[in-house]
């Protein structure tokens, strides 16, 4: 089988001085510039949406547009798309607008949603159950950061009523965490991966790459790795409706 690759990060912290992602301009365009060098053609900006970061929601395009001028001015290739890493916690604070604002794309389709700290509960599937009324579907964040015994059971639960899981690609590439991971991936829960970057010069990059290759040794996802490397995030990206093929 011919190596994946990915052409949408889903989510990613690389608007500057906003959160606790990239620092200034320089590391959000060196940013872009790790996701050129793996492939990826779009980023989508995914700022966090929760009580403990001052995140205006109305200042969100002209912040995009600005880093956009910015990455092209460097001769990077890589766009930037509109997006938001929305709290569970948070969602009933937002209105349809500001909704729309952080979908991933800008399509008013998709909301990255995160759940809260600890074991997953019910809160997340109300909130599922929520953004669905009002014409959303969701795309829960890392579920790696939320073990417990029951895990696998409330993802299959959450994806049976509409949402997909999204990954974090670096957890597949590191000694401590592989095992578990690819224990999560073997049961079917995991649809997308996302780099989950918040800098340039520490932590996790701006690569999914890799993880594809750890995922493609994962039996019941070899058959659908191009689903998960372009399908599902493209379609995601564009506010398209998906239904995962395992």
């Amino acid at each position: 089988m011919a190596r994946a690759s990915a052409t949408v990060d889903l989510h990613c912290h690389i608007l500057p001085g906003i959160d606790d992602g990239a620092r200034d301009l320089e590391d959000s365009v060196a940013m872009a510039r790790q996701g050129e060098a793996d492939g990826i053609r779009e980023i989508c900006a995914t700022p966090h949406i929760r009580h403990d970061h001052d995140v205006r929601i109305h200042e969100l395009p002209e912040r995009l547009d600005a880093l956009s001028r910015a990455i092209e001015r460097a001769g990077c290739r890589t766009r930037v798309l509109p997006g938001g890493e929305v709290a569970a916690s948070a969602l009933g604070g937002l209105d349809d607008a500001e909704l729309h604002t952080v979908s991933l794309g800008g399509t008013g389709r998709w909301i990255l949603l995160e759940p809260a700290p600890g074991p997953l509960d019910d809160a997340l599937d109300e909130a599922v159950e929520r953004l669905r009324a009002l014409g959303f579907r969701a795309l829960i964040a890392h579920p790696e950061r939320h073990l417990a015994p029951d895990l696998v059971q409330r993802l299959a639960r959450l994806a049976r009523a509409g949402a997909l899981v999204q990954a974090t690609a670096a957890f597949f590439c590191r000694e401590g965490t592989r095992e578990g991971m690819l224990a999560l991936a073997e049961s079917g829960v995991i649809h997308v991966l996302g780099s989950d970057a918040h800098s340039s010069r520490a932590g996790r990059p701006v690569a999914l790459t890799p993880a594809l290759g750890v995922l493609a040794t994962v039996q019941r996802l070899a058959p659908h790795l191009e689903w998960i490397a372009r399908t599902a995030p493209e379609a995601i990206a564009r506010g398209q409706e998906l239904t995962p093929p395992f």
